[in-house]
């Protein structure tokens, strides 16, 4: 069955292996799949809720395109843009917003996680950022979006909201509520120097994680200095319990390599740890070194980013501006 698929990934900047693992892998997968209908945002404006420098934003949205394409995402079969070149992403938000009730938000667990104990400094953004969310993947009638364990909420949240303007507008099936895609085979990517935090760019070791655009010497010395333990490695994934760090790199292995972590513990049950670090390091260059390449390649060519950006852009706004003024004739405006 074909899906229209939408999902978005904040600019940041220097993206990692749990990025591309934990997201852009399946992108490129589901991207690849004829049948389906893929949009890819960069969400800038998910981007603002905390302070950005505006020249490294800008940079960083470039990036993140750049990221997209060098990973195996074709802009002439799938749409890729930013989403602040569509204004229908904020209307949509706006308008969502003033029927959501608050007590829906009071329950995102992320706002907690995020906001920490000074919760009353946090921007109203951050407390709002899953109805621009819902907004970005309703206007475009998306039947499934790829997510992981931290979006599943807001996701479910998307549904809610869906469902109640259908009913409060008596419109019937006008605003799709979407299906999750859970990525089969995955585990958490999580930091090459503490199995128990999920890796990330904040982090202030880049011992911690593996870049996209490491270089070859780069990403050899970073498995070779993965913190593992003094066990060996086991043959069943129940004795794993207890010992993130192997967890973490046989989690890893088993992603870039498409195969269950059983299937992995097969193959390396009983022996050590150099073997796997030695095995993954070179299945990591393998993959990770071509994309690297092309985004080094890519990211100083802004003239051809910019128009991939600005057509996707077109051909965004044709849908969701489309779906906008719908929406806003069945409010009244």
């Amino acid at each position: 069955m074909s899906k229209k698929i939408f999902s978005g990934v904040q600019p940041t900047g220097n993206l990692h292996l749990g990025n591309y693992l934990g997201a852009i892998k399946n992108f490129v997968e589901l991207s690849n799949d004829k049948e389906n209908e893929c949009i890819f945002c960069v969400v800038d404006l998910h981007a603002i809720t905390v302070r950005q420098d505006k020249d490294q934003l800008k940079n960083n949205i470039r990036e993140t395109a750049a990221t997209f394409i060098a990973s195996g995402i074709n802009p002439s079969k799938s749409i890729i843009f930013n989403q602040s070149k569509v204004h229908a992403h904020a209307e949509g938000s706006w308008i969502l917003s003033c029927m959501s009730p608050m007590g829906w938000l009071n329950r995102m667990t992320q706002f907690k996680e995020k906001a920490g104990k000074d919760k009353e400094k946090a921007s109203v953004g951050l407390y709002i950022y899953p109805i621009l969310m819902a907004s970005d993947i309703l206007l475009y009638d998306a039947t499934h979006v790829p997510v992981g364990d931290d979006q599943k909420q807001h996701l479910e949240l998307t549904r809610d909201i869906a469902q109640k303007f259908n009913k409060d507008f008596n419109c019937e099936d006008f605003l799709k509520p979407p299906e999750p895609l859970i990525k089969k085979n995955f585990s958490r990517i999580m930091s090459l120097k503490d199995g128990s935090k999920k890796m990330s760019k904040s982090d202030p070791s880049d011992l911690s994680r593996i870049n996209l655009t490491d270089t070859k010497d780069q990403i050899i010395n970073k498995i070779k200095r993965a913190k593992t333990d003094t066990f060996p490695i086991p043959n069943e994934v129940q004795k794993l319990k207890d010992r993130p760090e192997a967890e973490n790199l046989l989690g890893i292995y088993s992603s870039i390599s498409n195969q269950s972590l059983t299937k992995t513990l097969d193959e390396f049950g009983g022996k050590n740890f150099s073997d796997l670090k030695n095995q993954l390091a070179e299945t990591l260059l393998s993959k990770i070194s071509p994309i690297s390449d092309e985004i080094k390649k890519l990211i100083n060519d802004h003239d051809y980013l910019d128009k991939i950006l600005l057509e996707g852009a077109d051909k965004a706004e044709v849908i969701a501006g489309k779906k906008i003024r719908e929406m806003k004739k069945i409010i009244g405006f």
